[in-house]
């Protein structure tokens, strides 16, 4: 009997059973298709040894006139410029005290200290500087005050504590002697309040554990409104001007600020010659490549400074992030949509700009004079995950809904997913702010990052290649992607603090492993109504083009059934197995099995460093048997 190829459709397919998919891919991870063939993706590097803190879920790199490269990175805690493999902060300060507001309180034998300064304003884990401070008689010396400190708890609306730290980091241990408050010229500097980390789901009375919390304490009541912290970001020239998600806008000037240390952001409508009616809230910001407009969405009105209107979007005045008050004389202005409760996202492509609604999309397009922008409905029957879950590839965007994935391409259409399912009944809803899309454009693939149902972070991704219209997925936590482009590589956010740079090697450099990689068939039919056959050998056929290893190996496994349901690893009395897993190296020209049954499904798996491989096609010796 002649050989027979093992040859599949490439792509993922979950939406029937294995067995009505013969000829197919049925799962898989780490590994992508290329010219309809699976292969192992590449590997991950650490772009520096330097980490930030907090999660990071915004990635903004750009270069300066004078050639520097920079890295904006949003977590959060804080928002970092990356910049020679450091990370300088530039979170901008919210309130400065005055001298002598602030007075600090020690007890003998701990390290905690109590701060007072009357309406401070703070939260939970927000970030304040001291100065000015003197010893408090013993160990808390002026050292030990005057620095940046992380706040551990609020006591009231006029104190909280921290927890003293010498200039290495280590904890401080207040003695006996340690009676005084820091002085007559204590300054604290407090940065913008922190974000969450993780969405809260439902707010109020009764959210969050049971009994985690004193009654009446700080943490048994949680702010109404209290949502993911999301940041967006985009140059203005060599600048760079930033948004926490439902919160302030922020300039970051390149020239006046880049000095050692990098300076800080500071609010827009405190810029010099910003006017009075420079908006103050936003639930993103961006820049309009074409025309030069800063934009923000879902902002307060001229007329109504610090009042939050989510359907509103302004602009200000071409070339000028400081005039916004509408004029005759200028283009600044703003639009309104009537469609949804808010604006989810505006994502920018060649022609125009698409903002999303909750259940709507819309085009925003340049007019000129006297307008400046029209908008446009697109749909009303369309729904968007998170602000972070759709991606541009030239004049096409690529979105995830909430039980379907999108495109539009000058309409709105369903993309066809062969992994609905999978991806959405195993989905936690409550964390789906934290879904974010990722462009790899050497591959032509759209990434999803998502969380499964028992994780509370993402741990998953879904991929479409838009170029073969094909599905696959796999498991890996990542928080934020930026495609390449300033940097060689897709550079990565991860959750340990670091980021990585993709496509980068062969291995796992987060974990210094080898990636575990596998991708496993569908069944197929070897033997009809009561016939078995039997499988005696195979020709395997895979490249190992690119691997490091000196002996590169993977393992080839074959599997086969009696009937769709029964199970694959099983050993009959007769020796002849059900299951044959072969390590199959750069010159294995054939391996002998011995199988059994009527389908037969095969599985490639590899978790060696220095390997990469590409699956060809194939070939096993099929030769008919008895009946049962």
């Amino acid at each position: 009997m002649p050989l027979t190829k093992l040859q599949f459709r490439p792509g993922i397919v979950r939406e029937t059973t294995s067995y009505a998919n013969e000829g197919g891919w049925f799962d898989c991870d780490k590994i992508r298709f290329r010219f309809g063939t699976p292969e192992k993706i590449g590997g991950w590097e650490k772009y520096s040894g330097a980490t930030y803190l907090g999660t990071a879920r915004e990635l903004k790199p750009f270069v300066a006139l004078d050639g520097t490269k920079f890295n904006g990175v949003g977590t959060h805690l804080k928002y970092y410029l990356e910049a020679g493999g450091g990370y300088n902060d530039i979170t901008p300060i919210r309130a400065t005290t005055a001298a002598g507001d602030v007075t600090f309180a020690a007890i003998d034998g701990s390290s905690e200290l109590t701060v007072s300064d009357n309406a401070h304003g703070a939260i939970a884990n927000d970030f304040v500087t001291f100065s000015g401070a003197v010893t408090l008689g013993g160990n808390i010396t002026a050292d030990v005050l005057n620095q940046e400190y992380q706040i551990t708890e609020i006591v009231t609306d006029n104190s909280y504590k921290i927890v003293a730290k010498d200039t290495s980091g280590a904890t401080v241990t207040a003695n006996a002697s340690d009676t005084g408050n820091g002085g007559a010229s204590v300054v604290g500097a407090y940065q913008i309040n922190t974000g969450l980390d993780t969405t809260v789901a439902g707010t109020g009375w009764g959210a969050g554990t049971w009994s985690r919390g004193t009654w009446g304490s700080a943490s048994s009541l949680l702010a109404v409104g209290a949502t993911l912290r999301l940041w967006s970001s985009d140059n203005f020239g060599e600048d760079l001007i930033i948004n926490a998600r439902d919160a302030g806008i922020y300039y970051w000037d390149k020239s006046v600020k880049y000095v050692s240390p990098v300076g800080r952001a500071v609010a827009l409508s405190d810029l010099a010659g910003a006017d009075s009616t420079t908006p103050t809230i936003a639930k993103q910001v961006l820049v309009s490549d074409r025309d030069r407009h800063i934009i923000v969405f879902g902002c307060d009105p001229e007329n109504a400074i610090g009042t939050q209107d989510p359907l509103l979007i302004r602009f200000s005045d071409q070339e000028s992030p400081t005039t916004w008050q509408s004029l005759p004389t200028n283009t600044a202005g703003d639009l309104r949509l009537g469609s949804g409760s808010e604006i989810v996202t505006a994502i920018e492509t060649r022609q125009q700009i698409l903002v999303f609604t909750d259940v709507s999309l819309h085009s925003m397009q340049f007019l000129g004079p006297p307008f400046t922008f029209g908008i446009n409905l697109i749909s009303e029957n369309i729904t968007i995950m998170s602000p972070n879950s759709a991606k541009a590839v030239d004049d096409m965007v690529f979105w995830m809904g909430m039980q379907d994935f999108y495109v539009y391409t000058g309409q709105v259409q369903k993309l066809p997913c062969s992994v609905r399912d999978y991806v959405f009944e195993d989905f936690n809803d409550t964390q789906a702010e934290k879904v974010f899309a990722a462009l790899n454009s050497s591959f032509n693939e759209i990434w999803w990052f998502y969380p499964s149902a028992d994780s509370d972070e993402i741990d998953r991704y879904v991929v479409y290649n838009h170029q073969q219209q094909i599905w696959f997925y796999g498991s890996m936590a990542r928080t934020a992607w930026v495609d390449r482009g300033i940097n060689e590589y897709p550079l990565v956010a991860a959750t340990d603090g670091y980021l990585y740079l993709h496509e980068l090697g062969l291995d796992d450099g987060q974990n210094d492993t080898a990636i575990n990689a596998y991708i496993e068939s569908s069944q197929v039919d070897i033997g009809e109504g009561e016939q078995f056959s039997f499988i005696r050998r195979m020709i395997p056929d895979v490249t190992f083009t690119g691997s490091t290893a000196e002996n590169p190996a993977v393992n080839f496994i074959l599997q086969t059934r009696n009937a769709p349901g029964a199970a694959y690893s099983t050993t009959s009395t007769s020796g002849v197995t059900r299951s044959a897993t072969v390590p199959v190296e750069q010159f294995t020209e054939q391996v002998h099995v011995r199988l059994r049954g009527r389908s037969l499904a095969l599985k490639l798996e590899s978790d060696a460093v220095g390997v990469q491989w590409r699956l060809g096609a194939p070939r096993v010796d099929i030769r008919q048997d008895g009946r049962r």
